[in-house]
């Protein structure tokens, strides 16, 4: 598949070469430059081998370009074995004739160097040539080509890196060259950054004892690209980049009402509830009714026959389920009908740009209307606020775009803003923020609830009274020295 690029200052047209792999053709603003080589970096287990591989069936199987795969490390049978792990089938693909992949024995030509200091790469493009011609490839990698030219000299190299990219380039074939890091340059040898048309780079970092892979194009001739590192997974459906990028987000707001599942609390919403498409939060200190309140917002969708998908950090799906049936929410029919999802995860686990990623996925497959995450404060504990913040703009940012409801659950209070300022830039970015607290009164624990914000909408200025029954939520009017002992309290 190409995709055109007309620049309006010129008649010059830039051709790209669609990837396929998820979040890179974003980044990369339509893919890889066409019948030009790219130089893809790592260290040992970043994912080159699997991105490269991923680049070649997706032109395969998704755009009808044969490709060649030329391996300096791996044999053919370790690639095919490793290959099937995500789902791809080398031997079928051989079979038809529609790939050619070969394993390169660089021993005898390093003793050969390393005996009379005198080497070419005839015999490579003899090979490479046989191989484009047999299955008439476009695309084509050469995986691991810095192990092919260990331990040659350096003026040799400089020119026979330029002939390989030249000749790529007169063959009009779409190349992946993978390769090491270097120490002092950014790859081994210092030279091929410097000929290729695309570089990028591939990192696999530990913070926290937590692992991330990374993503970074350091320099893409003649088009725009992302310029920021982006995460990515590999699972058993291949890579999927998380592409923050783009233009602000600007989509068109909804005047669509939809009920948060307590009547009461609809009554206070200017008797309508939430604006579809808007975030909320639910914020309080623990036991005040965080998840209650985000459960019976859940049923009610669900009751309504729109689909729910439930991100619970802090218990397991069977015990929400459990524990919400005594208020009076029997969430098991709504999840064997498949109306309603969980994800459940552990917040150390993973990184918070990983969490999202795996949640993004689960959209795309189920595309609900509404997203709960409960709590996000649970997954603060690995990154400053800051990031925290801006993936959560982000996050927020991507469900607005496709008119999703996402509604979290924070422990935010009035204390925990005045100690830390950053808790007050989490509910400033939310449309509507709901405060849970607990007040003593008469010797008693009571809960209270009060509409902070509501944008674009009239809502109650009233602290209510949060009682949990066996049948829901009821929100209840403070008589007047009650609701002067709240104010004092706060």
């Amino acid at each position: 598949m190409t995709k055109v690029i007309t620049s309006k200052t010129s008649n010059l047209r830039f051709q790209k070469s669609a990837t396929g792999i998820q979040g890179l053709d974003d980044i990369t603003t339509g893919g890889l430059p066409k019948n030009r080589p790219t130089l893809l970096l790592g260290n040992t287990g970043c994912g080159k081998t699997v991105m490269a591989m991923e680049f070649l069936i997706n032109g395969i199987v998704l755009y009808n370009e044969p490709g060649v795969f030329i391996a300096f490390e791996e044999k053919e049978e370790e690639l095919s074995l490793n290959a099937k792990s995500f789902g791809y089938d080398l031997v079928k693909l051989l079979s038809e004739n529609k790939l050619y992949l070969e394993h390169v024995n660089i021993s005898i030509n390093h003793t050969e160097v390393l005996d009379t200091g005198k080497y070419n790469i005839e015999s490579l493009y003899v090979r490479l040539k046989e191989a484009i011609n047999r299955v008439k490839a476009k695309r084509i990698i050469l995986d691991s080509l810095d192990t092919f030219f260990f331990g040659l000299d350096y003026n040799m190299l400089r020119s026979e890196f330029k002939r390989l990219f030249s000749w790529l380039k007169e063959k009009k074939i779409t190349a992946i060259i993978t390769g090491e890091i270097g120490d002092t340059f950014l790859t081994r040898h210092g030279l091929e950054e410097y000929v290729a048309d695309c570089v990028i780079l591939l990192d696999n970092r530990v913070q926290n004892q937590i692992a991330t892979r990374r993503l970074r194009i350091v320099k893409y001739r003649g088009s725009i690209h992302g310029n920021n590192e982006y995460p990515f997974t590999i699972d058993e459906k291949g890579i999927t980049v998380h592409p923050i990028i783009g233009e602000p987000v600007q989509p068109k707001p909804s005047t669509k009402r939809i009920s948060s599942g307590i009547k009461d609390l609809d009554q206070m919403l200017g008797n309508k509830g939430f604006y579809e498409g808007s975030s909320i939060l639910i914020s309080g200190s623990a036991g005040t009714g965080k998840t209650s309140v985000a459960t019976s917002f859940a049923f009610s969708i669900c009751i309504a026959k729109q689909g729910c998908l439930f991100c619970a950090f802090e218990e397991a799906p069977n015990q929400v389920m459990r524990n919400m049936r005594s208020i009076g929410f029997h969430l098991e029919p709504k999840v064997k009908s498949k109306i309603l999802t969980f994800y459940y995860s552990r917040p150390s686990l993973q990184n918070l740009e990983l969490h999202f990623i795996s949640i993004m996925k689960i959209i795309n497959e189920i595309k609900p209307n509404v997203v709960i995450l409960d709590p996000i404060t649970n997954l603060m504990t690995e990154d400053p606020n800051s990031d925290i913040r801006l993936m959560l703009t982000r996050f927020v940012d991507y469900l607005k775009a496709r008119q999703i409801t996402i509604m979290f659950t924070a422990a935010v209070t009035v204390g925990s803003i005045e100690q830390n300022p950053s808790d007050e830039g989490i509910s400033s970015m939310v449309d509507t923020w709901i405060m849970l607290q607990d007040v003593e009164s008469g010797g008693e624990r009571t809960r209270s609830l009060y509409v902070m914000k509501s944008r674009g909408m009239n809502h109650s200025k009233e602290v209510r009274e949060f009682i949990i029954t066996s049948k829901g939520i009821e929100l209840k009017k403070f008589g007047k020295s009650e609701e002067g002992r709240f104010e004092k309290i706060v």
